[in-house]
């Protein structure tokens, strides 16, 4: 049992508690952030340790009623290992911090791949992240990207894969602080910084993405246009994607025509917050044209990084070196079949 903390309670941070929680070879043994609001009062109706990020943050929580453990040093003297679900000007500075102190730690997509020098999709590079002390989790579109075209890639199917990402303005509970409305946005460089971002797992990949933010706050959209390596048929792609334990074939036919009804079967599902950890892809959508392969499919952002994250906790701790079985595992414990 390895003892695990995380920093930062927010939209990641709360379900990477949640999972760790579920795990029978890891241990919460604390979550540490400086709000005291109703998100951290959460926190203490599931009966996790709660640590104040700061002196300051310490007295706020206690004047609201929260029982507070201790403070960060004391959370991290009791850490094998860290998650940091900090926005990133904070994570930054923890970095600082936790390498003075020799725990290993791990950062999400928003940090720079120079952080840590490693950077991290479970189905891709797991093998490569054992017993390291740092990586980060790639972000949500990222982690989407490279399990599709490493599913692709493992089926000697991929040449090259260039994709238009709609990306949701904001996190729903900041829609008032942060949407947008009545326009899209689209974003100046291209590639958009997801290419990039997944040829820091897998320098190999030819991958070139553009993004474009639209007025909702569901999920993100993508459409792929990949040039196949080989002749293949829409089975065999089919089958390619169906290696992948974390992408779900869904049909369009069968009502699932939007990304609103997608997470309504995900809550009809009885999953937290009605998340989706896999990426939903449109098997009745996908086609084969020549040597070309066409596919859509959706990704929640604030779910499909989760697993991920559990993986990477096993790597670096070195609890499981077979990534097959630290697959199934995490899979397992959070309904992902």
């Amino acid at each position: 049992m390895k003892n695990i903390a995380v920093i930062g309670y927010g939209v990641i941070g709360k379900r990477v508690a949640d999972a760790i929680n579920l795990q029978d070879d890891m241990n919460l043994i604390g979550v540490c952030d400086v709000i005291s609001d109703w998100r951290i009062q959460n926190a203490m109706r599931k009966e996790y340790n709660i640590y104040a990020a700061t002196a300051e943050a310490e007295k706020e929580m206690k004047t609201n009623g929260i029982s507070v453990k201790g403070n960060l040093q004391g959370l991290l003297d009791k850490a094998d290992l860290v998650v940091d679900c900090t926005p990133k000007n904070i994570a930054a500075k923890n970095v600082i911090i936790y390498k003075k102190k020799g725990i290993k730690f791990i950062v999400q997509g928003g940090e720079k791949h120079e952080t840590t020098n490693h950077s991290f999709s479970a189905e891709n590079n797991y093998s490569s992240a054992l017993n390291l002390d740092a990586t980060r989790v790639v972000s949500c579109n990222t982690t989407s990207i490279l399990r599709t075209l490493t599913a692709l890639k493992r089926a000697n199917l991929l040449d090259y894969a260039r994709g238009t990402l709609l990306r949701r303005a904001t996190d729903p509970w900041e829609s008032h602080l942060g949407g947008i409305m009545n326009t899209m946005v689209p974003e100046k460089d291209i590639p958009s910084h997801q290419g990039p971002d997944a040829k820091s797992v897998d320098p190999d990949l030819d991958v070139i993405t553009s993004a474009v933010k639209v007025p909702e706050t569901l999920s993100h959209m993508h459409y792929w246009n990949v040039k196949l390596k080989k002749q293949a048929t829409k089975d065999d792609v089919l089958n390619a994607f169906k290696t992948s334990s974390r992408i779900k074939l869904i049909r369009y036919d069968q009502g699932l025509v939007s990304n609103n009804t997608i997470k309504e079967m995900f809550l009809d599902m009885g999953r937290p917050w009605g998340d989706m950890y896999e990426v939903a892809l449109w098997e009745d959508m996908l086609k084969v044209v020549g040597d070309e392969l066409f596919y859509a499919y959706v990704v929640d952002n604030q779910a499909i990084v989760i697993p991920e994250t559990i993986d990477a906790i096993r790597a670096l701790t070195g609890i499981e070196t077979d990534a097959a079985k630290s697959i199934t595992k995490t899979n397992t414990s959070l309904g992902i079949h």
